[in-house]
């Protein structure tokens, strides 16, 4: 009887182990382990700026595994080689030789050894045993986006994490849940192995890569030297089909190889190097990596867009007598590349989808910059020069002539030192000059007439660009109050823009690189500003100009001074008061209609327009109205969720707190220029940035209280109180519910532009 309860007992304990075994031999990456990585891991590991370079958003990214290089290192003096998933190598084996070590277990396989020598095991299994106390997070949680990280091997965490208890995953945030956790913990015991297969593209995606291959691919100069032009702007964003899936997007790349082949990506740091072989190809790779919303900005193609392409740069009237090479130098000016091709062309192009551009150099993939973005203010509006097609002829060869003062640092390579910026300084100014002799003859009134208008619906004409410290947003339309400085862009303003900050820009560069880049974008700030300068009456230019260079002698610093060009020339504008600034911005707005964006009617309310508003949209307004201490305690960016009976009728607003600067003039010391009394808040509804600072959740009965008690919140103490009333601290478990809640409502709300939000930035207040 004993021995056949023994058996019976001994058959049980064996029929739950392998029960146990096959859940856990069950588990799938695509089903249950990538949908926790995506929400709970990605928020922090994707693009450039992940942590130890550890990138979560591809199971590529898990093979490759964690690097102690950095990616920003502000004090390279040799540029290094970049470390881009899925171009400069694909291989585990290539990553290990690039100085990547495994999270995953890499050795003999057991279940025990997968979860011992699984570093991404080790980092859960710490935050299981550490939780983090309550309230604001102490001290020995880094959070400062310059902190050394630490990046440990799995050899290496033993005393890791001796030293640092609390710096489980995810990293300074709650743990996971004990069903998520679980579920990663089986499949690494299972092996982690991903069940992905390669997507299959339907058959009406693989017709359209096929007709736009051909179309970029096509042999004549003309189309050639065009589809160069098309490659080295469209390369950095995400480009869509038009009525396709939204979660479908490609990358415009070179390839050894041509359409219907496998396709072998050339490994070129910039779009304009060298391509290394004697043919290449311009083909469409699907993506497959998780959508962030940090580096997620989308070119729609359509049948209307190549018909637009084809309006633009094939069908005039013009001929490629040869095809410029590539060679370093030249390569990098795109006035002597593309010197063929009509600038107004160049230009329209541009301007037709100038949001994505300017989120090129605003949103691109190097994903943080604080040291280049503090060349532009917190909050700034930006307007166009209308393309010169009737003296196109004259300008394209004006431009052509001038192409080598139009130089830029990407010309001089990874050689470039901290000196050889200055040699620019003449060149601008001379082009300057050149080109108000040229607009000089052309005898136009610098009138609203001067501006694009759109073509009457184009609704990229007018765009606002808010800095959030070290990222940044472009939005279409004038959204919040008006701003400090406006920059009014001609074509070499954007299209150096471009080549400097994006195209010409390499994050693995070395500090001569970097700082060239960050003060050679002061000399395009200033031009843009002073465009815009150009359409207030001559009297007040200086007093305008100066209020932006508070804080520089100018008698030492002459650099920051406005030229003097052109300054005897009035603009033909019939002022009606003397708020000039205020009334241009009106008057523009006004004349371009429905291409000028949808009123502010939360940060700009005209009573006429504001009568109807409903009680909320009244709170915001009076929120949007406090300024200085008022809003001292908030970050830059915070998204309020204003909570109903249901969550999917919650409203939500992005606050953006504009800090005020004497100048942007210099690289460091911005906390010695900063103004705090002078700060603004812009309230937009929905949402705005990719980092949030913060999350608030109140109820509307709580948003008189809500606004109240920031306005009066400054001290330690009350920060401490309205946080822990209103905000959803890091160490709060709600704050995965916000997270979620944001990320779905975002999605929702613009699923082709969506993307997951990054908590990198994520404050402890």
């Amino acid at each position: 009887m004993i021995n056949k309860t023994v058996f019976y007992l001994f058959f049980i304990v064996c029929s739950l182990y392998n029960a146990t075994l096959l859940a856990a031999e069950a588990v799938s990456y695509t089903k249950d382990v990538k949908p926790i990585l995506d929400s709970r891991c990605v928020a922090c590991h994707a693009c450039f700026d992940s942590p130890c370079q550890l990138n979560l958003s591809a199971f590529e990214g898990l093979q490759r595994g964690a690097s102690k290089n950095p990616v920003y290192d502000h004090q390279r003096f040799r540029a290094v080689e970049p470390s881009r998933l899925f171009i400069d190598e694909t291989s585990t084996a290539g990553w290990r030789n690039k100085g990547f070590f495994p999270v995953l277990n890499e050795q003999a396989q057991s279940p025990e050894a997968n979860i011992e020598k699984a570093l991404l095991a080790k980092t859960l299994l710490l935050k299981r045993e550490n939780p983090l106390p309550e309230g604001k997070l102490p001290k020995a949680i880094e959070l400062e986006l310059e902190r050394s990280l630490q990046c440990p091997t799995p050899d290496e965490f033993a005393k890791h994490q001796q030293n640092h208890p609390l710096w489980g995953m995810p990293y300074g945030l709650p743990a996971l849940s004990q069903t998520e956790e679980t579920t990663l913990l089986n499949w690494l015991k299972q092996g982690a192995n991903s069940d992905a297969a390669k997507p299959a593209l339907s058959a009406q995606a693989a017709a359209e890569i096929n007709k736009w291959e051909r179309f970029f691919n096509g042999t004549s100069l003309k189309q050639q030297l065009s589809a160069r032009y098309w490659y080295e702007h469209l390369y950095i964003g995400d480009l869509h089909f038009k009525g396709h899936p939204n979660h479908e997007f490609y990358k415009l790349v070179r390839s050894k190889t041509p359409t219907g082949q496998p396709l072998d990506e050339l490994k070129s740091v910039r779009p304009f190097d060298a391509p290394g072989v004697a043919r290449f190809y311009y083909r469409l790779r699907p993506l497959t990596s998780t959508i962030v919303d940090k580096n997620h900005f989308v070119f729609e193609l359509s049948d209307n867009k190549m018909q637009r392409f084809e309006a633009l740069f094939l069908k005039p009237d013009y001929r490629i007598t040869q095809l410029p090479g590539y060679e370093s130098q030249a390569a990098a000016n795109p006035f002597k590349t593309f010197s063929q091709l009509p600038a107004a062309s160049r230009y329209q192009f541009l301007l037709d989808d100038a949001q994505y551009f300017f989120s090129g150099f605003i949103k691109g993939p190097v994903c943080r910059g604080q040291a280049s973005l503090n060349v532009i203010r917190d909050q700034f509006w930006v307007a166009f020069v209308k393309p010169q097609t009737a003296v196109d002829r004259q300008y394209t060869e004006f431009l052509a002539n001038h192409s080598r003062y139009l130089q830029m640092p990407a010309s001089d390579g990874e050689n470039i030192g901290f000196l050889e910026w200055r040699e620019y300084n003449p060149w601008q100014r001379h082009y300057l000059q050149q080109k108000e002799i040229f607009n000089t003859a052309l005898q136009q009134p610098v009138d609203l007439n001067l501006l694009w208008d759109g073509g009457g619906d184009n609704d990229n004409a007018l765009l606002t660009v808010f800095r959030h410290f070290d990222s940044a947003t472009v939005v279409k339309g004038w959204l919040g109050k008006p701003p400090l400085t406006a920059w009014v862009v001609d074509y070499p303003l954007f299209e150096r823009i471009h080549y400097l900050l994006a195209a010409g820009f390499n994050v693995s560069g070395t500090i001569g690189h970097q700082i060239s880049t960050r003060l050679y974008m002061d000399f395009l700030r200033m031009e843009a500003e002073n465009n815009f300068l150009k359409f207030i009456p001559l009297n007040q230019r200086k007093a305008l100009h100066d209020s932006w260079y508070e804080g520089i002698d100018l008698k030492i610093f002459n650099f920051f001074e406005t030229p003097t060009f052109n300054t005897d020339k009035e603009p033909a504008i019939p002022y009606q008061t003397t708020a000039y600034k205020d009334e241009f911005f009106q008057r523009l707005q006004q004349r371009l209609g429905r291409a000028g964006g949808q009123p502010d009617l939360i940060n700009r309310c005209a009573q006429t327009t504001c009568n109807d508003a409903s009680q909320i949209d009244v709170l915001m307004r009076q929120l949007a109205d406090l300024k200085g201490k008022e809003i001292g305690i908030l970050p830059e960016l915070s998204f309020l969720r204003i909570k109903t009976a249901n969550p999917a009728k919650d409203r939500v607003y992005t606050l953006v707190r504009n800090q005020k600067l004497l100048n942007v003039s210099f690289i460091f010391g911005e906390n010695l220029r900063r103004e705090p009394e002078k700060d603004t808040l812009t309230v937009i509804p929905g949402f705005l940035g990719s980092y949030p600072n913060m999350f608030f959740g109140v109820t509307e009965a709580q948003l008189p209280a809500f606004i109240e008690q920031l306005k009066h919140s400054q001290s330690t103490a009350d920060s401490n109180l309205f946080y822990s009333t209103y905000g959803i601290r890091r160490s709060n478990p709600e704050i995965w519910d916000y997270y979620d809640w944001f990320n779905q409502k975002y999605q929702h709300e613009q699923p082709e532009s969506w993307g997951l939000f990054d908590m990198n930035r994520y404050e402890n207040l």
